[in-house]
């Protein structure tokens, strides 16, 4: 027995390596050791049933016991599960026919062939373990602010590590367009998603999910952490422009104020962090009139009518204010439906000079149809509404070249001359 102590005890010695590596605690080890050996054991005889593996952290050595019937010398039929009287004898002169005899076994003695397999399958089950804890880890970690060094960068994803040498992925679709990492370049994003399926761990990171921004003003701002101030709602174009919408629980402090911090400070912090990204902050209402109004900010409205059943709203402005409700490439307004989920329609108070202005397609035999389309995607669909705006934010609003807005202005101002 000390032989084959001695023996086992070198063999797991050499296993050392994955506790190590792995960091496993000892009551896993030993069940990950104990069912390493039955794998083994069970694809050599095709049972593990008869056998009792001790693993004796103490000691640092592992006992394997196998129980056999005892049988007559010419009736054993399966060596594994059957012994002959003679050589039962040898382990316990007093067993007879019928009666289970058990031995020790050394492990070792099966060949090398065994000793490899375990090794494999013991690496397998502790990977399958580690996977798992950092599952369970991460899976508790889903909104939460992680920090990873770039690792690999590929032309869909990149790679990150994080303190730990997990795994973590960066996937093109949830970087800010701007990003740009070299290797070793540390990143800051929000867990979105955990996977293990078919036993392959996924930890997906994101930059452009509206919870990173609001973690990002929890970490800047105080009395967001402290739970003061609320971030109600939030609706980004990530790397372009957001609206944040925030609400105040003690009525001595500024929520807006509060976010954007001493010129800027805080706010300034934020939108370094997503690539120069605009934020409006703005106070949150449950009155939706009132809301929408704030959330097409900066422009000023004169009047609005909602539609609560249909989710939509009409908001009239003066000629001037409709560029500023728009924004350019129409983002403001586009927020502001984000923000507040309604429809919003621009339209403008054209007053006294309604009945001489002439809707947009009357023009269609001078203008082409997709210039028009292009004027009534932005909200200018008469031709008041687009001389009411200047040459310079005309260029900026529609993206169209010089030419083709100076025909448009020139032949719009025919008609009036």
């Amino acid at each position: 027995m000390a032989k084959d102590s001695t023996k086992s005890l070198n063999m797991i010695e050499t296993f050392s390596e994955f506790k190590d590596l792995k960091n496993i605690d000892q009551s896993t080890m030993i069940s990950v050791l104990e069912e390493s050996f039955r794998s083994v054991i069970a694809k050599m005889f095709g049972t593990d049933e008869n056998f009792t593996v001790v693993i004796n952290p103490g000691k640092g050595d592992c006992e394997i016991w196998r129980d056999r019937v005892v049988v007559a010398d010419d009736a054993v039929e399966d060596p594994n599960l059957q012994i002959g009287i003679t050589n039962a004898k040898k382990i316990d002169e007093e067993c007879e026919v019928g009666e289970d005899v058990t031995d020790a076994v050394d492990f070792l003695s099966f060949g090398r062939r065994a000793v490899l397999n375990l090794r494999q399958t013991l690496y397998s089950k502790i990977l399958e373990l580690q996977k798992e804890s950092v599952y369970e880890k991460y899976k508790d970690m889903i909104g939460e602010v992680v920090y990873g060094e770039v690792y690999q960068i590929w032309k869909k994803e990149i790679l990150l590590l994080d303190a730990q040498n997990n795994e973590l992925l960066l996937p093109k679709t949830e970087q800010i367009p701007s990003d740009f990492y070299r290797k070793g370049d540390t990143v800051k994003a929000v867990v979105v998603r955990v996977d293990n399926q078919n036993n392959t761990l996924k930890i997906i990171v994101s930059r452009t999910a509206p919870v990173f921004l609001q973690r990002l003003f929890e970490l800047e701002v105080p009395e967001v952490q402290e739970g003061i101030i609320t971030i109600k709602k939030i609706a980004r174009i990530p790397g372009e422009r957001a609206k944040v919408a925030v609400e105040s629980f003690d009525d001595r402090i500024d929520p807006v104020g509060s976010c954007v911090g001493v010129k800027g400070s805080r706010i300034h912090s934020i939108v370094r962090e997503l690539r120069n990204e605009n934020i409006d902050v703005i106070n949150y209402t449950s009155n939706i009139s009132l809301f929408i109004s704030r959330a097409l900010s900066p422009a000023k409205i004169l009047s609005i009518k909602v539609d609560e059943v249909n989710k939509r709203a009409e908001v009239s402005l003066k000629p001037e204010e409709v560029s500023l409700a728009i924004g350019k490439g129409g983002l403001n307004i586009k927020l502001a439906s984000m923000l507040t989920e309604y429809t919003i329609e621009v339209f403008r108070d054209i007053q006294e000079d309604k009945e001489e202005d002439i809707y947009l397609d009357e023009f269609s035999d001078e203008i082409e149809q997709w210039v028009i389309d292009v004027f009534k995607g932005l909200g200018y669909d008469t031709a008041k509404s687009v001389l009411a705006v200047s040459r310079e934010e005309l260029l900026k609003a529609t993206d169209l070249e010089e030419e083709t807005i100076d025909q448009v202005l020139s032949v719009l101002k025919s008609e009036f001359a």
